[in-house]
């Protein structure tokens, strides 16, 4: 089922240069949940959010795809959605990351993107580190507090 409805919202989605991420269902006393992940190059914004979430309403009820009551929630990843595909690097480099290595050391910096296996790292004091994903335990996007709080508002 969660291929169907992958099927179904990938068109919608890319109609508002989203791609999805996940389709994930839970079943609940009475009523399922259907968990759409979708995002975008640059984030996005809760309007799209909320038209690709009709629209795939809309085609659900159409295709007659979930018996019964569900729940429909089409939602961004999040900072703590772990990078783990070429895709992901990609979507975010550029942004701020936060790796913890296999052996439980952990860095900051920039996304400098993904070759080969190799991520791209570019820390705060400038220096750039090769880090193979293979001694990776986990990578998320974190927030630079310090290039926030330089901000003028």
């Amino acid at each position: 089922m969660e291929d169907k409805i992958l099927t179904l919202v990938t068109p919608i989605a890319q109609d508002y240069g989203v791609e999805v991420l996940k389709v994930s269902l839970q079943s609940g006393s009475g009523t399922g949940k259907v968990r759409v992940f979708v995002d975008a190059k640059g984030g996005i914004d809760s309007d799209v959010l909320a038209r690709i979430s009709r629209g795939l309403a809309l085609q659900l009820d159409v295709e007659d795809v979930i018996a019964g009551k569900y729940m429909l929630e089409v939602t961004s990843p999040g900072l703590d959605w772990p990078l783990t595909m070429q895709q992901d690097f990609d979507r975010y480099e550029g942004d701020w990351v936060r790796v913890l290595l296999e052996d439980g050391q952990a860095l900051e910096g920039e996304n400098k993107g993904l070759r080969n296996g190799i991520m791209s790292l570019r820390t705060a004091d400038g220096k750039v580190s090769d880090i193979d994903l293979q001694d990776t335990a986990k990578i998320v996007r974190a927030i630079n507090w310090k290039r926030v709080s330089a901000k003028k508002y």
